[in-house]
């Protein structure tokens, strides 16, 4: 028998005990005063036993929850006086309020978090910011039942030490009204007759006292944050953005939508990273290799497969040309027409409401703005690997401009890194011609994924020709003899691999330096420090995008526009907190790889009692119609339940597939909803519909369907 049940046996059986014998007819007023000179007798003859007693007593009513509590109190007082009485009432009350806390994290808390792990994560986060703080406020306003208190309590990452002393000082006030009434027993008819609809007001009043003081508090840091600097009297523009790709498109295009005054600065190119050097023309050079890959294995579509022939200059200039397609979108001529100022130049923060942009003719200018929103990026990160500057790279920022000057794919072209970006690059550029190798430290790629999705990766890039070392350290680059090598690390042996051009993709980091964040003391970590409202030190100065994290999307990055925008033209009405519960992602390999929500590895590190729905794409009558079938759909719901915990899709069009599960997973639909939806047929989308379906028929009532079975065999006669 596990110790969980001891407990929760001795508790109730405490409990029946109670009831079994009508102790709680002896913890009511009535019982009480009748009681009262039989406890005063005993006191005279034995004091410590009945002061130990007492307070035993109460602790064991409060850690069991059990109705009294409010009449022990008032005996405290009846028996022991106010000062004596408050001492012991004040410490049984916490020390049994904490034992009720214990016990309810020992049986309630892992149940709970493993059937609502995402839900109690956020209650979590919020306790350890300010549980203490709520935990006052509750504690001064005894409308709030204290025994629901500690239990709801004890479920959540409350610190025992904390719950403690946090009671300990909110239940004072409360305490000491219930012992002095105490003292005048005879005069109480009920407890309404101490706890007056006024004086119910007055401690509802007391219990708004935190806030209060908290508004004051931040009122205070306001202040002690801006004191050395000198706010204007007014200002030229509502806000001003910096940046203008995702983020600051997002946020200046919502300002301008609201009709307030802003200016939009960027020092490159509209549209950002996103559209000029990475998803916009990584995607279009994806397309590309995948034509040429369908032409070599033509076969398969009932075709003649021939080795295809192309310039690859013409490509690089396709995939240039679909960047100028786009571009119209973020130009500054649809900005300037939506309302935003858009200004070419380079931003630096003067002071927290003060930017100066320096032209690109040198000259310079100064603007000031109620609120101000960085939105600068981040760039590919360069190991700093002795000898790579003179042997020379790529990043996937400049192998557009460099590769662009070929003209032939690289013939030997080494990526460094195993994540997303090189994952792409690698099997595109191997597509196109180019012998490719992979390098990863790590011991698989794709690491952030399951180990069955990284291997399906692995064969998917080797099947496209790309050499992929797994477990491989880069140490350094060298010249020997005019050749270009790479020297690695693996199994303790030093191994050389000759390239034409190095590809480095292993991250990217945050464009922080060159915009006066130092200067102002803004705190940065890898990325800019900001609070869930995504204000930074300076409550006026917000940050989004990839320059804060915590995930590199354009997708996020936008999503965060939006809360940046919001709270900084609106946040003295109210602030809203960037919600990051249902944030899909797609690796765009083929079959692409999309997930959103956690997968079976981290279902497994947070202790999920889970299961796995799967669907295999082989099963699917368009992807067989489509020659495509390879790949699966894998779905991670609570044990016996339906709802969406996280979805992985492998396959043609995953990123496209994705976005009914993340629908569902944000409006809290299961897969119940998703089965009873129409689907047309012959669809990709269909697959979704069958991985619900294989739920449905894993959770099938076996017991109803063997009655039914029944049912119509004497129906048939």
């Amino acid at each position: 028998m596990s110790k969980k049940i001891v407990l929760l046996l001795i508790v109730a059986s405490l409990m029946g005990l109670f009831f079994h014998y009508d102790l709680h007819q002896l913890l009511t007023l009535d019982g009480l005063k009748a009681s009262m000179n039989e406890f005063s007798q005993w006191r005279e003859q034995s004091p410590v036993v009945v002061i130990g007693g007492f307070f035993l007593l109460y602790v064991m009513i409060t850690a069991l929850s059990l109705p009294g509590a409010a009449i022990l109190t008032l005996a405290s007082g009846a028996l022991f006086g106010v000062v004596e009485g408050l001492i012991i009432a004040s410490f049984a009350s916490s020390i049994g309020a904490l034992s009720a806390f214990l016990v309810s994290r020992y049986l309630l808390r892992d149940s709970i978090k493993q059937r609502f792990p995402e839900r109690l994560a956020a209650i979590d986060a919020g306790i350890q910011k300010e549980g203490g703080f709520y935990l006052f406020t509750l504690r001064l306003v005894p409308i709030f039942p204290f025994f629901l208190i500690n239990l709801l309590m004890g479920v959540t990452a409350f610190k025992s030490w904390t719950f403690y002393w946090v009671s300990q000082l909110g239940m004072f006030a409360g305490t000491f009204v219930y012992v002095n009434a105490g003292t005048q027993l005879a005069q109480i008819d009920s407890l309404s007759d101490i706890l007056s609809f006024k004086l119910i007001v007055s401690f509802a009043l007391l219990g708004l006292f935190p806030l209060i003081a908290k508004m004051i508090v931040n009122i205070i840091k306001k202040r002690r944050v801006y004191r050395n600097w000198n706010k204007p009297a007014k200002f030229d523009r509502n806000m001003i953005v910096i940046g203008a790709g995702a983020g600051g498109l997002v946020t200046s295009y919502i300002a301008a939508a609201v009709k307030a005054k802003v200016t939009l600065i960027e020092a490159g190119e509209m549209g950002g990273d996103c559209l000029n050097y990475g998803c916009v023309p990584s995607k279009a050079i994806i397309k590309s290799a995948k034509v040429a890959q369908q032409i070599r294995h033509a076969h398969h579509y009932g075709l003649n497969s021939t080795e295809p022939s192309f310039s690859f200059k013409h490509v690089m200039a396709r995939v240039q040309q679909v960047i100028a397609d786009i571009a119209p979108h973020d130009s500054v001529e649809r900005y300037t027409n939506l309302g935003v100022e858009v200004l070419k130049g380079y931003a630096k923060l003067v002071d927290p409401w003060t930017v100066e942009i320096t032209f690109p003719d040198g000259s310079s200018n100064k603007l000031t703005a109620r609120s101000i929103v960085i939105a600068t990026g981040a760039r590919p990160f360069v190991p700093p690997l002795p000898g790579i500057e003179t042997t020379g790279y790529v990043t996937s920022d400049t192998l557009w401009s460099e590769f662009s000057k070929l003209d032939t794919a690289p013939e030997k072209l080494v990526v460094l890194g195993g994540g997303p970006i090189g994952a792409e690059l690698a099997q595109c550029f191997a597509r196109l011609g180019s012998q490719v190798t992979q390098i990863e430290m790590a011991e698989r790629i794709m690491i952030k994924e399951d180990v069955e999705v990284s291997e399906f990766a692995t064969h998917a890039l080797q099947k496209s020709g790309v050499n992929i070392l797994t477990s491989h350290q880069a140490l350094r680059c060298e010249l020997r003899d005019g050749k270009k090598l790479l020297i690695v690390k693996h199994q303790q042996q030093e191994v050389a691999i000759e390239y034409d051009q190095l590809l480095c993709a292993v991250g990217r980091s945050a464009r922080l330096s060159g915009y006066g964040l130092e200067e102002l003391g803004i705190e940065t970590n890898r990325t800019i420090v900001t609070n869930e409202y995504l204000e930074t030190l300076y409550p006026n100065i917000y940050a989004a995008g990839d320059i804060v994290g915590p995930y590199q999307f354009t997708h996020v990055a936008a999503h965060q526009g939006w809360y940046a925008a919001v709270n900084a033209l609106f946040g003295h009405f109210k602030k809203f907190k960037v919600d990051y519960r249902v944030i899909p992602w797609t690796t765009f390999i083929d079959p692409e790889v999309a997930r959103v929500g956690i997968n079976e590895e981290e279902a497994i590190r947070q202790g999920i009692d889970y299961e796995v729905t799967r669907f295999d794409f082989a099963e699917l009558d368009r992807a067989i119609t489509d020659s495509a079938t390879d790949g699966f759909i894998k779905v991670i719901t609570p044990k016996g339940k339906d709802n969406i915990l996280g979805v992985t899709v492998v396959s043609e069009h995953a990123g496209d597939l994705i976005a009914e599960f993340v629908l569902a997973m944000k409006h809290g639909l299961g897969l119940n909803k998703i089965l009873g939806t129409i689907h047309s047929y012959p669809t990709w989308a269909e697959g979704n519909k069958y991985a619900a379906g294989e739920w449905k028929r894993n959770h099938a009532p076996a017991t109803v369907l063997r009655w039914l079975e029944k049912y119509h065999g004497w129906r048939r006669g």
